[in-house]
């Protein structure tokens, strides 16, 4: 029998993970992190957040690992993970629309200034009506046109923003300005009013969210980052945005989670703060996935969304 080790909820998941897999592969034996770690010889296929590297090693018969959330940052940034065995990144059918909405509320959170409500709320103020920006008028930049940029960007254009794109290769998307490699990224950049980062965690995109970025938008352009905590410089986000240069920042992913009390991001009247809630499959969605990567697997055949060592996802 084919068996799976699932670390992702803790042991109070597990009775919904195995019943989520029954009905897709019931031949699929299901093991909670402790039972895996007690007999690792018998593992063949690992569904995690963050597992121990350690612990991969010792399941000598492992036939690939998925992780159980879009990224694979949590865990290659382990030293000990087996390289050598095959690491799927998260995908269903859920994750691109959940996104999308995320992205557009934060678009109009932009487009309106949502948070001079928030703070005026909590001052019982009455602001003076500013004038509103229309969506036709304003340029939404999507860093990075994956499957899940592509779908957002899509979900931008029909909502009437303009739209425009950069990654580290040539795509197109009908309706998106698309830009391309370190070439496109200042004309990028000078064309957008709302940035949106939603790329890959790699050592080339980490701090991309700095002062050089920042200083090249439009000034009193706004910041979205729903990509990797590991993109935003968190001290050049404030300095830009008590210097005029940035209007407004909505965050989701920050590089320690939960968020600290004590950082300062939590206390700046222009930035909302979401916990890591842009997207999120659920558990039958996600084993669906999973089940799509073992079949494939055992079949000897190439299983969609494998990470790409030279890419950095």
């Amino acid at each position: 029998m084919t068996c799976l080790a699932i670390r992702s909820g803790g042991a109070a998941a597990l009775a919904e993970w195995k019943a989520a897999f029954a009905p897709l592969m019931p031949e699929l034996e299901v093991l909670g992190w402790a039972d895996a770690c007690a007999a690792p010889e018998r593992v063949d296929f690992v569904l995690a957040w963050e597992p121990e590297g350690a612990m991969l090693r010792r399941m000598t018969g492992l036939k690939a690992i998925v992780s159980s959330g879009a990224g694979v940052d949590h865990i290659t940034r382990d030293p000990l993970w087996p390289r050598h065995v095959p690491l799927y990144r998260m995908g269903d059918a859920e994750l691109g629309p959940q996104m999308s909405d995320y992205v557009l509320w934060a678009s109009l959170c932009c487009l309106r200034r949502a948070w001079t409500w928030r703070n005026a709320r909590q001052a019982h103020e009455w602001l003076a009506f500013p004038g509103n920006r229309l969506a036709g008028d304003t340029t939404v930049g999507i860093m990075g046109l994956g499957n899940l940029g592509r779908e957002v960007a899509m979900r931008l254009v029909g909502a009437g923003f303009r739209v425009a794109g950069w990654a580290r290769s040539r795509h197109e998307v009908p309706g998106v300005a698309c830009h391309a490699g370190e070439g496109g990224f200042a004309p990028f950049l000078a064309s957008v009013d709302i940035l949106v980062c939603l790329l890959p965690s790699t050592p080339e995109t980490r701090g991309i969210l700095g002062a050089g970025t920042f200083a090249a938008l439009r000034r009193g352009a706004c910041v979205v980052n729903a990509g990797r905590g590991s993109h935003l410089v968190e001290d050049d986000l404030v300095a830009a945005l008590d210097a005029g240069l940035l209007d407004g920042a909505v965050l989701d992913v920050f590089m320690r989670e939960p968020l600290p009390p004590e950082n300062p991001l939590w206390a700046h009247p222009n930035i909302i703060i979401t916990p890591h809630a842009a997207a999120e499959a659920s558990r039958p969605a996600k084993a669906e996935h999973a089940v799509r990567v073992i079949r494939a697997v055992l079949r000897g055949e190439e299983a969609p969304l494998r990470y790409r060592p030279e890419r950095g996802y």
